[in-house]
C-alpha cells in the first residue's frame, strides 16, 4: 500500500542539490490500470498501481536491462525524465523532490509518503511547499506522460 501527498513546488529550496539525488527515466504502458516501467540509475522496475489518489495499491517487480529496453518503445505517451532528490524532513520523513526535465520542464514535485492515512492527513509540509495536488489526477505522472511535447 501506497500513502503519499502531493505538491506542487513553487521555488526550489537553495541547498537542494546537496543532498542525495538519482536519475529516472519512466514510461506507462498503460495508464488504467497504471503500468509503469522505471529505470532509476541502474535499477529497473515494473509497477502496478491501483485506483485511489492518496492511498492505493503498489506492487513493483524487478525487470533486467534487457527487458527494460524492450519494453521501453511500448510506452504510452512521452517518456518522463526526472532527477529526484531525496530529503530528509523532521526525522521520520523523506521529501522526494522531482525536478522535471525536457518535455515537462520546469515542472517541480515533491512527494511524501506515511505509513497511516492518519499521519499523511495531519501532515504539515515545510514553508517551501506549494499548493498541495495530492487530489489532482492531473500531476499523476501516468498523467503527466500523456501530455503532448511543447514546441
Amino acid at each position: 500500500m501506497e500513502i503519499e501527498r502531493k505538491y506542487l513546488i513553487p521555488k526550489l529550496p537553495a541547498d537542494y542539490e546537496t543532498y542525495p539525488h538519482r536519475e529516472i527515466e519512466q514510461g506507462y504502458l498503460s495508464t488504467a490500470p497504471v503500468v509503469r516501467i522505471r529505470r532509476s540509475d541502474q535499477d529497473y522496475i515494473l509497477t502496478y498501481k491501483g485506483g485511489g489518489m492518496m492511498v492505493r495499491e503498489e506492487f513493483n517487480l524487478p525487470l533486467n536491462q534487457a527487458a527494460y529496453e524492450h519494453l521501453r518503445p511500448k510506452a504510452d505517451g512521452i517518456l518522463i525524465h526526472k532527477i529526484r532528490y531525496n530529503i530528509p524532513y523532521q526525522k521520520r520523513y523523506t521529501i522526494e523532490l522531482d525536478v522535471f526535465l525536457d518535455e515537462l520542464a520546469p515542472l517541480v514535485l515533491a512527494e511524501v509518503e506515511f505509513p497511516t492515512k492518519e499521519e499523511a492527513e495531519q501532515f504539515v509540509p515545510p514553508d517551501w511547499f506549494g499548493e498541495d495536488v495530492t487530489f489532482s489526477r492531473e500531476y499523476h505522472n501516468s498523467v503527466l506522460s500523456q501530455k503532448a511535447p511543447q514546441n
